[in-house]
Order: structure tokens, then sequence, then C-alpha cells
């Protein structure tokens, strides 16, 4: 699985360990060194501080006590909850920490051969489409004895303090990760791909289907094992860290640690009547500071639930953060970059829409969509500059692009795109588009827009029907939603066709849907030709083939833009 994975700074960590022991040494890491200038960008904040080896803070050190769990982790004197709740996601999946900790058992202390600990750890964190392998010393920064940053709840347990360290070298020191984005970490920690969604632009507040809608997408995510964060925007920096009256914290970030519905009642009531309440259970870093509304820890509301519902699910009364309110994914990844040259077969960076004549020389990818009611998860990034805040260059650069579909023309401007789309199939990607001139894609001689507005049905023998309509080209299809129990159905279905044979017309059908068989209803064709100037059509229904008298009781109103210059739909 990790036979590509990149070695941090060259540092090879079975080379390095083996001439430890050779020479009964422990580690030293001279790459991220035990002094300030590895937990600082700009001079020491906190004091004096004391770099110890576990064996200096407890007797009995382990990478894990008890095994791995969400519980384990506290957040310290640093602003990184974000990173400390990508952790607790990260802890609760077996197969994905022992990514980021590779042969933990090797690493472990060995009271049976403690001639073989060498004081150093490896770790494995993704980044930007390969595997990178950090090698740390075990000296940790202390005050008064006390770790610094991220801890155990176990004083003897050291696996989230080195996972800690590991991930601030990478980022260059501590303070690098003083304020951040869950999830980053986890796209980190797992090679994944994220998917931000914001309660509020969805206005799941207001709508009881769509919070259904989330909570089933959300249980299909955690039961496919994916990692899952959350928190409440901070609108200014006086809210940050603000603690409201239900006791969750503005700012912060949780960890969502299971997703269920949950049995109401108990005894054969529960048995039988089956009324179940949809739970999201999330974890505070701070391993305090819980939510104190309904369905907290010690609330009247867990006494509908039975003794043995609340084992199951692992509710507690304990003030420890945690509250309650199978499928494969295929990958593809590709890289590019926009490099800028005079000649214009060369250029690939052409700019945003705005500059027409150079827009098609930027970077361009093809995948196909080949398996219907699944989603396709798109994710643009670009090479993290965190390393570089310490020269005052940590900004990440804003990136924009296209996402130009057969039938539809998607745009945005943000520095990181996420986008969903119902209708997936297999992914395959294609080489590069760089066969581009003058605004033109060679072998494409014209673009169509066509936008179906409406249709109206005169069918006397039924009083309605649930139509949908097919628009096709080329080959080249895209199908409407279904209007149920109407005649006269409003649709705002847009398709824009890349095409080749300008005399292939554009084909408009409507089917009405049925249980064995849906029912042609008629259909309409357009030229899409550049002679034709008019805009806006009304068409009569026709029937499939050329008969004469092929009539059907029925309009369809489009409107149809067509131009051979690419750029100007």
């Amino acid at each position: 699985m990790f036979s590509s994975v990149k070695p941090f700074e060259g540092q090879q960590f079975s080379a390095l360990r083996k001439q430890c022991q050779q020479n009964r040494t422990l580690f030293e890491d001279p790459v991220f060194p035990a002094v300030d200038q590895s937990l600082f960008y700009h001079g020491n904040r906190i004091g004096k501080v004391t770099w110890k080896r576990p064996k200096e803070l407890c007797e009995d050190p382990h990478l894990f006590v008890n095994g791995i769990s969400a519980h384990d982790l506290h957040q310290g004197q640093l602003g990184n909850c974000w990173f400390v709740a990508a952790c607790s996601s990260l802890a609760s999946r077996e197969a994905l920490w022992q990514k980021v900790i590779p042969d933990w058992k090797d690493q472990e202390w060995d009271k049976q051969k403690p001639e073989s600990y060498a004081g150093i750890f490896h770790f494995r964190f993704w980044r930007f489409g390969e595997w990178v392998d950090v090698v740390i010393d075990d000296r940790l920064p202390t005050a008064n004895g006390q770790l610094i940053y991220c801890h155990s709840n176990d004083s003897n347990e050291f696996w989230s303090a080195l996972v800690e360290k590991a991930y601030a070298k990478l980022c260059v020191c501590y303070d690098a990760l003083d304020g951040g984005n869950t999830a980053d970490a986890l796209v980190d920690f797992t090679g994944g791909i994220s998917e931000p969604m914001d309660l509020l632009e969805g206005k799941f507040s207001q709508e009881e289907e769509a919070r259904n809608q989330l909570f089933e997408r959300v249980l299909k995510v955690h039961n496919r094992g994916g990692l899952i964060s959350c928190s409440i925007r901070a609108t200014s920096q006086a809210d940050m860290e603000a603690r409201l009256d239900c006791g969750l914290v503005k700012g912060h970030a949780y960890a969502v640690t299971d997703v269920r519905k949950v049995r109401l009642g108990t005894g054969l009531l529960a048995f039988f009547k089956s009324e179940k309440l949809s739970m999201i259970r999330m974890r505070n870093p701070w391993g305090q500071r819980e939510w104190i509304g309904a369905w907290s820890d010690s609330s009247e509301e867990w006494k509908r639930v039975s003794k043995s519902e609340r084992e199951k699910i692992g509710v507690t009364v304990e003030d420890d953060g945690e509250f309650c309110i199978h499928k494969i994914w295929e990958e593809a990844v590709m890289r590019g970059s926009w490099c800028r040259h005079d000649d214009p077969l060369t250029n690939r960076s052409g700019g945003c829409i705005n500059h027409k004549a150079t827009f098609l020389q930027n970077p361009q990818y093809v995948f196909d969509v080949t398996k219907a009611e699944d989603e396709v998860l798109i994710c643009l990034q670009q090479q993290d500059k965190r390393a570089q805040s310490k020269d005052g260059k940590g900004d990440n650069i804003a990136i924009g692009f296209y996402i130009q579909n057969i039938i539809q023309i998607i745009y945005v401007y943000m520095y990181q795109f996420y986008c969903t789309y119902q209708n997936n199939k297999s992914i395959q990607m294609s080489k590069p588009l760089v066969l581009m001139t003058k605004g033109r894609i060679k072998n494409l001689v014209f673009l169509s827009q066509l936008t179906l507005k409406s249709v109206l049905l005169f069918l006397n023998d039924i009083s309605a029907s649930d139509p949908y309509v097919v628009i096709s080209c080329e080959g080249q299809k895209v199908r409407s939603l279904v209007h149920k129990n109407t005649q006269n159905p409003d649709f705002d279905v847009k398709a824009v066709f890349y095409r080749k044979k300008p005399k292939e017309p554009i084909r408009v059908q409507i089917y009405n849907q049925n249980i064995l068989k849906d029912s042609f209803m008629g259909q309409a064709t357009l030229s899409g030709d550049l002679s034709d100037l008019q805009h806006l059509h009304t068409l009569r229904l026709r029937d499939k083939g050329n008969r004469q008298n092929s009539d059907l009781p029925g309009l369809v109103s489009v409107s149809l833009t067509t131009s051979d210059v690419l750029t100007n739909i």
C-alpha cells in the first residue's frame, strides 16, 4: 500500500533507527530540533519550555493504553482544536489510523527489549497526492513537568502528542497549527476528499425534509467509513471560542464520533412501536464543555431509551466532551499548473472567463460519468502554504475553474472547490484537452445552448400525466425530473452541446412515466444552425418517423442560442 511513500526531508526511519541502536544512542532530530524555532514563528510567547522524553515524564510510557480511542485526546496551549478534532475522528477508524501510525506494534515500547528503543518514531500524512513519511525524535515540549500541547487522558500514553509533533514538523513549527480547518487535517490523514456543508445556506433549520435528507446523507457517509467534523462559525475575532447558553463553543471544531437511529421506548413497546430518533454524537477536543440541552448526557430525555439501547450506543454521564444531538469509491488524481508562455499553443495560463481570447488555453481534463444514481465528488487543491508563513508567504492564492459538462456549465471562484453531482458513473479520466487556438477547440464547430421553458399537452383521454423530457444531440442526452400529475409542466432545463456535426439536429422528446413502461408523448427537433436568428421557439409536438400526418396534441416552448465562438455562451 505504501510502496510510493516519500521520506520527508530524505530521512529514512529504518536506517536512522538502526544507526541509533548500533551506537546505543537516542535519536536527536537535526531537522526539527528541540529549540524554540520548532515551536514559534517569531519568539517565545509562553515562557520557559523544557523538552523531555516520555521516559522522563512517566515510568511506563506507551503509544497506546488499552487501545486507541477518540476519548484519548485533549487540546493543550495551542489553538489547534481543528487538528485535535481530526485526530478524534481518526481514532475511531482502525484502518485509517494504521495508515497514519504505520507498524505501530514495532514502534511501541518493549519492556522485554529495552535496548531496542532508540527514541525515534515515524508517521505518515497524505500531502498533495502522495504519502509522506515523517520521522521525529520523542523529545516533547513541557512546562512544569506537563506536556504543553496535545496529550492523552492517561499520563503514560503518547500517540497523540507524537502525531501532533510529526504534523508540526511537516508544517515547519507548532505555531503553524494555530488555527486551521478540520477538513484539511482529515484529508492529510486519509488521502480522501472533503466536502463542506453550510447548514445556514442550506436552510436546514427551516425545512424538515431537508434536515431528514441531510441526516440520511451523514448516516451513509459514517457507515461507509467517512470522517465527519462540525463547527459553529464565528463572525468576528471577539466571537471566537465564545460559549453559548447551550454549552457549545463558537469557532470550535467538534469531531462526529457516531451517527445512528436510536430506538425509543423500553421492552416490547420499543420493539413493536419502532419509533426511532435520528442522533449524531459529537466530541469536544477539550474533553469538557458539553452540550447542556436536550439529550445531553444526564438529561431526562435519555429515560425514553432502554438501558440495553443506551449500553449498545455507549452513552455515559461523564464530562468527557462527548454528547449526542458499503461502498467502494473509484478515485482519479490529476496534476496540473497554470504556466505562462507567449505561444498560445503552449500557454496554460489563460485567466478567468473574462479573458475570452485566452480562457481555453487553461489546463483542461475530461472525465465520464457512466453509472446513474450515485455521486461524483470533485476537489481542486493547491499546495499548502502554511510552511511558508514564517517568511510572510503563508496565504493561499485564489484559484478558480469551470466544470464544463456536455449538459451544463458551472463556474466557481474560491480557494478550494468541491461539488457533488447526482448521476454518477465510474469516473474515466482522459488526457488534458490541449489542441486549442484562438478561442476554439479543434474539431468542435460550434456550441448550442437550449433552455426548455414549458410543455403544454392536449390530452382528452386522461386528466393528467407524469411527464419528463429528454434533450439529445450527437449522442449526448440530458433528462429532466418527472413532473407529477400535470398536463402543463413548467421546466427550467438547460443543455449545452459542444457540436462537431452541424447537420445533426437537437431533439426534445416528451415521455410519460408509467409503472411498467414509460410512454412516448411527442417530440420536437431544432437545427441549432448559425443562420437561425430566432431565439424563442414554440413548436408542435410530432410523432417519431417521417409520416406526413404526424402531429401530436401538444406544444413545447424553448429558447436556443448557437455560436461558433465557444466562450460566447
